[in-house]
């Protein structure tokens, strides 16, 4: 009795052992390949890391496996140049700018009185940079009453406008940078109440808000002053990159003369 057991229970093991086999041939049959990957880990080809460099700064981009590289890419900052006439942002900075506490100067005094007597202010050394000059720029009148005046020719064409409320007084135009010593390929820079620290325009006084741009790469200027402190309305101060194309809107188109663009 005992071997008649023993001998079923070999069977049966057989048989169990056998039915494995076939069902694990199954499983790895090209019929079954689909189902295989459910149960066994293909090979993974790990991604692949590409470091964009910039001279400040450098990031780290993952480029998903198996997809081919873009011909000709390059940094995302490569060849970064200012625009000097960006679009308007939306998000347009209204905070206060801060109170001069410079000493009033007729150095640092701006005014505009007609397209032919006004004053800009800028840079005292020659071939500095507007930015640079941001911190000891002077004032040159086209008529007398600074203590520099324009070269002449400088000045193409100037336009004046005055708000109707009597907010502010704005002259607008173009100018010939061959004819001032500016700095090589200068796109420019911002003049205001703390840059140099203390200037002033006569529209307003002392501390009233204004604001100069100057552009030789694109043979422009603007300067707007207003009647009162922080009017960030009519003479924003942190637009000082934007250009006076979308600072100080106005005419900068004058028969042939044209530095629209």
């Amino acid at each position: 009795m005992l071997l008649s057991f023993t001998v079923l229970l070999f069977v049966s093991l057989c048989i169990s052992f056998v039915n494995g086999v076939v069902l694990d041939r199954k499983l790895e049959s090209p019929a079954n390949a689909s189902h295989t990957n459910l149960f066994r880990n293909a090979p993974i080809t790990p991604p692949t890391n590409t470091t964009l460099s910039h001279p400040s700064r450098s990031l780290t981009a993952v480029a998903p496996h198996n997809l081919p590289p873009i011909a000709n890419s390059k940094p995302i900052y490569a060849n970064f140049k200012r625009d000097p006439s960006p679009s308007v942002d939306d998000a347009l900075d209204s905070s206060p700018t801060p109170a001069p506490t410079g000493s009033r100067s007729p150095l640092t005094t701006v005014h505009i009185t007609d397209e032919s007597d006004f004053a800009l202010l800028l840079p005292k050394t020659p071939h500095e940079l507007i930015s640079d000059a941001e911190s000891d720029g002077v004032a040159y009148c086209s008529k007398s009453g600074c203590s520099e005046t324009f070269p002449e020719g400088l000045i193409t064409g100037a336009a004046v406008k005055k708000a109707a409320d009597g907010s502010w007084i704005q002259v607008t135009g173009c100018l010939n940078p061959s004819l001032f010593p500016f700095a090589a390929h200068d796109d420019g820079g911002q003049f205001d109440v703390r840059f140099p620290d203390g200037a002033q325009c006569t529209f307003g006084g002392y501390g009233a808000s204004f604001i100069e741009q100057v552009e030789p790469t694109a043979s422009r200027f603007c300067l707007r002053c207003c009647s009162t402190e922080n009017d960030q309305d009519n003479c924003n101060s942190h637009q000082d990159t934007a250009g006076c194309l979308v600072v100080i809107p106005g005419t900068y188109t004058f028969g042939n003369v044209d530095c629209s663009t």
